[in-house]
């Protein structure tokens, strides 16, 4: 460029330009100073076709984070607010967030020794004294989609007494399973766990 416009008074520029292997267009360039990328909108589109100021968009995820145990993401709060009908994306949502210090942050780890771990833990001294419920949510390729686990296990040998894999479990499906285990071990005096 220093040498462009060394030159530039007595040689043309596109002359200039050619001889060192420089677009014009860089020559020309100048930063703006803004950030990068269109300017950001100012409102949120409604499925019914309408326009709302962001502002109010903002007042709806307060409103979403303010419900008791809610710990959301931005992207369970896009979930939401697509709920009431807000045509929004998930970089929208986060950038409000992030603007109005709304986003979760990093999760804090507890420090120290917790002494209530100790009277959780369940040391069974035989078989079938103990049966502990584990329930895990599981992808299904073939399905596309996510199934329940319910497995009940044995506390002393690990072993996997029965199972259930649905979309979903409902309570008569955990009688249902315990029944049939009942059956096959008698479960009187068994403490199940779950």
């Amino acid at each position: 460029m220093m040498l462009v416009d060394q030159y530039k008074p007595k040689i043309p520029l596109r002359d200039l330009c050619r001889w060192t292997m420089l677009p014009r267009s860089l020559y020309y360039y100048k930063p703006s100073g803004g950030a990068k990328g269109i300017k950001p909108s100012s409102h949120t589109p409604m499925q019914d076709g309408s326009l709302v100021a962001n502002e109010l968009v903002v007042d709806d995820i307060k409103t979403i984070l303010s419900d008791d145990f809610v710990c959301y993401g931005y992207h369970k709060v896009t979930h939401e607010l697509r709920q009431k009908e807000y045509v929004i994306n998930p970089k929208k949502v986060y950038r409000l967030m992030d603007q109005n210090n709304l986003l979760l942050g990093k999760v804090i780890k507890t420090q120290g020794k917790r002494k209530w771990v100790k009277h959780r833990k369940i040391e069974a001294t035989k078989p079938l004294e103990y049966l502990c419920l584990d329930i895990k949510y599981v992808w299904i390729d073939g399905e596309k989609r996510y199934y329940y686990l319910l497995t009940v296990i044995d506390v002393y040998t690990r072993r996997v007494m029965g199972w259930i894999l649905q979309k979903s479990i409902k309570q008569m499906d955990v009688i249902r399973l315990l029944r049939k285990l009942d059956l096959e071990h008698s479960l009187k005096g068994v403490n199940v766990r779950m």
